[in-house]
């Protein structure tokens, strides 16, 4: 589902005043001639066709050319034989292609180059989807440029090496780049990164890295479409590293990594289907606020067999500190909400808040004037849900709910001067489901959601390094912070990023990491990935050791 589809930015912002909608870009994509299109391809052409921004003019086709780069027979082999296990999908249905198909031109790149075919096209910008050189007369027509993604640099044929090379070396995340070119500055420059959790197989990798480009390419595009400026590099040329296929030693490195995932996770498999493994989380408490806690002060609140808890949230309420938070036992394959009291003494459980026959997780507990509303994680309901205390801390009713059909995580509401803000995971997928990849943020009424209007920029997050909330939005001292998961090393809440929000408008986005916390600061830790403050005293979770 493609939420601009759903949910159209206002045209009336800002001034009220509906402005005239520029000329669409005018596009046209170098594709390897021969070559069948791939999923991510079909995604992105089919947001292209959809967006009025946006206007599809030809396919530009190219021949491999001698002397270019080339991945070594082992290499090929490596990465053919891992994509057939390890990265199959089903094909993707491009509707609107199918039927624009006929309007679209193709034409040899070596033609483009011909005053008549010039002249007929007129292309604002050309999208790179095969490594091959352009011909300077058709680089020269681009007043937007060549935009490239890195994985294009990867790939020949059906198969990617892109992942090889950083699963090889033991690299936390894999990157994703967006380069631009120009006539005046035809060296390659990077103008939008994003970070990647590494997945078990460098084939899985690469396809899911290719999907998610979609989103991070479309993004960029959309905010060029509006502002009509080119965007600032993010490094110098030099700083570009040059992707390079992995030689005889790194494959084979590879290769054995490989075949110990795959038997790792085999043996999970097995466990996980005997009710033999589970992930078991803990709390750490302690006092301190969002920019000064020190975790490895904390004291421990341990889970049991049967309530091991993740997700907590603080509220502080009538001179009580309550707990909320996942809640599930050893062998369950669903988790409930859960709420306790934190007393002088340790920990107290009250009771069940949420049940129900889905998997429930993150809930956001808060208050609005003189009510208590609850917004957990309800992604198999596929929707928002928020509740309202009825009986506090026990007893709630359903009071509102949004994004029917949508597949989100993990979201929190916040006022940010006098506007309310939604903060989301979402994920707009084909083949990869994933809540880690992307943040979008809505203006909102509040509680109500009744009024919901997409971020100019969304994602406003691209990367499983920083995209997923851990918590909620914290405003101290007039800065913003938002707790976010860092994603890494092929785990799930490896760690717990501290960012602080420098800008956030209808129009802008803009955050830096100001902290990072690893799982390093208790013994026997794996990953920590969520936290929350009350007054005087915030909370955390981390995962054990298995």
């Amino acid at each position: 589902m493609n939420w601009e589809a759903a949910l159209s930015t206002s045209p009336e912002h800002k001034s009220g005043q509906k402005s005239a909608p520029a000329a669409p870009l005018r596009i046209g994509i170098v594709r390897r001639q021969g070559q069948p299109f791939e999923n991510w391809e079909l995604q992105l052409i089919e947001r292209l066709l959809a967006d009025r921004r946006f206007h599809l003019v030809a396919f530009l086709n190219a021949s491999k050319r001698a002397g270019e780069n080339q991945a070594g027979m082992l290499t090929r082999m490596v990465a053919q034989l891992d994509g057939a296990l390890f990265a199959r999908q089903s094909d993707y249905g491009a509707k609107r292609f199918e039927r624009a198909r006929g309007t679209i031109l193709t034409i040899p790149l070596d033609n483009v180059v011909e005053d008549g075919d010039r002249n007929r096209l007129q292309l604002d910008l050309i999208l790179r989807h095969f490594d091959v050189k352009l011909p300077d007369p058709v680089l020269r027509n681009l007043p937007r440029g060549v935009w490239s993604l890195s994985h294009v640099y990867t790939q020949w044929g059906s198969a990617s090496w892109d992942g090889i090379a950083d699963m090889s070396a033991g690299a936390p995340t894999s990157q994703l780049s967006l380069f631009l070119e120009t006539a005046r500055q035809p060296e390659r420059r990077v103008i939008a990164q994003a970070e990647f959790n590494v997945k078990f197989s460098a084939a899985r990798n690469a396809a899911f890295i290719k999907e998610k480009s979609v989103l991070l390419l479309m993004r960029e595009l959309r905010r060029i479409a509006e502002t009509r400026k080119l965007p600032v590099p993010r490094k110098a040329p030099d700083a570009v590293q040059a992707l390079s296929p992995p030689g005889v030693f790194k494959t084979g490195r590879y290769a054995a990594a490989l075949a110990k995932n795959i038997a790792q996770r085999a043996l999970k498999t097995v466990r996980r289907a005997a009710h033999q493994e589970t992930t078991v989380w803990t709390l750490f408490s302690g006092r301190g606020a969002i920019d000064d806690f020190d975790p490895s002060e904390a004291i421990e609140i341990p889970p049991t067999d049967t309530a091991i808890k993740a997700d907590p949230f603080l509220f502080h309420h009538e001179g009580r500190t309550y707990l909320f938070y996942e809640n599930y036992a050893l062998g369950d394959e669903r988790a409930h909400i859960a709420v306790g009291e934190i007393t002088r003494s340790g920990f107290e459980p009250i009771g069940i808040a949420l049940g129900g026959t889905e998997h429930l997780s993150f809930p956001f507990v808060f208050r609005e004037g003189d009510e208590i509303f609850l917004m957990p994680e309800t992604h198999q309901r596929k929707r928002i849900e928020i509740w309202r205390a009825v009986s506090f801390p026990l007893i709630w009713e359903p009071y509102s709910r949004a994004f029917e059909g949508w597949s989100t995580a993990d979201s929190t509401l916040f006022k940010h001067r006098g506007q309310w803000w939604l903060f989301t995971n979402l994920s707009e997928h084909h083949a990869f489901e994933d809540h880690c990849s992307a943040l979008y943020a809505f203006q909102v009424d509040g509680p109500a959601l009744k009024r919901v209007v997409p971020h100019r920029r969304n994602p406003i997050v691209v990367g499983s390094a920083t995209a997923r909330n851990a918590g909620r939005i914290f405003s101290r001292h007039r800065r913003l912070y938002r707790p976010a998961q860092y994603n890494a090393h092929g785990i799930y809440g490896y760690g717990l990023n501290i960012m602080e929000i420098e800008q956030l408008d209808m129009d802008e986005y803009r955050e830096t990491c100001v902290r990072r916390i690893l799982p390093d600061f208790k013994p026997g830790l794996t990953g920590c990935h969520h936290f929350d403050a009350s007054g005087s005293r915030y909370i955390l979770d981390a995962r054990l050791n298995a």
